[in-house]
């Protein structure tokens, strides 16, 4: 069976192969080619010019047997004027105008159409396509709803989650550009991490005026890198995160989906040459053989903060250690910020199996560690929850956003392996049952029912769209006009 243009079954009669529009603009190619008029052509097949016109626009389905009375009339087979291909790339152009102004963008804008004759210069076709185009992406970046956020984290998710976060092309970017300075192993200090941006070509420039929605700011075009004048954290993770996506060649994101892609890329590189593979392999299997893996020996061991070593223990583990292993950061609202996992363990996650912002079990390591008043040792416990027993480590640290707990966690069969398996504290999470924790006391609800009315204090995103422009969050007339203002005369 064949179908119109529309997708709606052709009459019986109805031409096979192309849609109307194709074979219209087909017909109207032969015949100017033979030099007919749309009179001289209707008088060949008995029909009005007005009529042949609607053929021609692709108005009316073209019957087989007005088609073979027209190929008769043109002095060529009927198969010509059925191929699904335009006769020339000025028609393509009309044709692919024609469509555009038919389908819903154009109708949704409730202005004319433009009649699409051999009147209309070519030039001016494409931009009215080059327009449509434009519209129908900026529509696409304003409808990166946070559900559309919340799916890409979920496919993000899924990719690092079958690789076990272990990414081997980043790896040997790392030890290529750390060879080129000559890195002798162990930490990278902070003269190493300029000699790579020297190596790279790049001067450093560290500035009072940084835009305010930016970590960093590249200048591709005088080769400097924008740093701020006072690092709140690591100064080398900006500038080596800015230098990991020109190393990767990066290119202005697609999608959401992509901007996330090349965060997760960026972040990754930093952290392998901040804590390079072959050292930090090597402490972590001799810690394991000694049965003392730590993730707070790793911090100190390369002087990064405590949850580059959490993320980068993530990133060797399973692949150099045979331990499968979970991530997790945690608002002190309680509501999970990112997270990873192999091991089995089931974070809270909504119906798009989403698991940003959602809460996390009260009873679970990262939230009990708010309530423990040393802030110096390491905090761990075994939780019970229905996916099975976990073993987690945890660490409270500030930030411009409130505090976070960093948590890394392993199965009960891996705990072996790691300082504070014989810590006694252990807790039982019955979540996602809404009587373990989320659910208030009978007696509390009981008490206050009717008597109390919170006035919900969310977040402004929270029915927000994402942040429009190439770089969600990132003001562009902001970092351009930082750009001109310190570009060299």
């Amino acid at each position: 069976m064949t179908t119109t243009h529309t997708g709606a079954p052709a009459p019986a009669d109805t031409a096979p192969g192309a849609d109307a529009l194709t074979i219209g603009r087909r017909i109207r190619h032969v015949r100017t080619a033979r030099g007919m008029t749309l009179e001289d052509l209707g008088a060949a097949v008995g029909r009005a010019p007005s009529q042949i016109s609607m053929l021609e626009n692709g108005h009316r389905e073209a019957k087989v047997s007005l088609l073979q009375q027209v190929a008769a009339a043109l002095a060529v087979p009927v198969a010509a004027l059925i191929v699904d291909e335009p006769p020339s790339a000025r028609a393509a152009l009309e044709i692919a105008l024609v469509r555009a102004q038919r389908g819903p963008l154009f109708s949704s804008l409730d202005i004319p159409a433009v009649a699409v004759g051999r009147s209309l210069p070519t030039d001016a076709l494409q931009a009215l396509l080059r327009l449509g185009e434009e519209l129908q992406r900026l529509l696409t970046e304003r409808a990166a709803t946070p559900e559309e956020a919340r799916r890409a984290n979920a496919e993000l998710r899924s990719t690092m989650r079958a690789q076990d976060n272990y990414f081997p092309e980043l790896e040997a970017h790392a030890r290529r550009l750390l060879a080129a300075v000559g890195h002798p192993g162990g930490p990278l200090s902070q003269r190493g991490s300029a000699e790579i941006a020297a190596h790279l070509g790049f001067t450093l420039h560290h500035v009072a005026d940084l835009p305010h929605s930016t970590r960093s700011v590249t200048d591709l075009e005088h080769r400097r890198v924008y740093l701020p004048h006072h690092a709140s954290t690591d100064p080398r993770s900006p500038l080596l995160q800015a230098l990991a996506s020109y190393v990767l060649e990066h290119r202005e994101p697609r999608d959401y989906g992509d901007f996330l892609r090349q965060r997760v890329e960026a972040n990754y590189l930093a952290a392998a040459l901040l804590l390079p593979e072959d050292g930090a392999v090597a402490m972590l299997s001799e810690a394991k053989a000694a049965r003392r893996l730590s993730v707070e020996d790793l911090r100190d061991a390369f002087a990064v903060t405590y949850e580059t070593a959490a993320h980068r223990f993530t990133n060797l583990a399973t692949r150099h250690l045979d331990i499968p292993v979970h991530f997790m950061k945690v608002h002190e609202s309680g509501t999970l910020h990112k997270a990873y996992e192999n091991d089995g363990v089931a974070f809270p996650s909504d119906p798009l199996g989403a698991i940003e912002g959602q809460p996390v079990c009260r009873r679970w390591t990262a939230r009990t560690v708010f309530a423990i008043p040393d802030r110096i040792s390491p905090y761990s416990q075994y939780t019970d929850t229905p996916s099975g027993t976990f073993w987690c480590t945890s660490r409270v640290q500030s930030g411009p956003d409130g505090e976070f707990s960093v948590s890394v966690g392993v199965p009960f069969a891996q705990v072996r392996w790691f300082q504070g398996r014989e810590t006694r504290e252990r807790a039982t999470s019955r979540c996602p049952d809404p009587t373990c924790c989320r659910r208030p006391p009978d007696h509390l609800a009981e008490r206050w029912a009717g008597r109390a009315w919170p006035a919900a204090r969310p977040h402004a995103s929270t029915l927000a769209a994402l942040p429009a422009g190439v770089f969600p969050g990132v003001d562009q007339t902001e970092v351009l006009t930082f750009l001109e203002r310190h570009a060299p005369a």
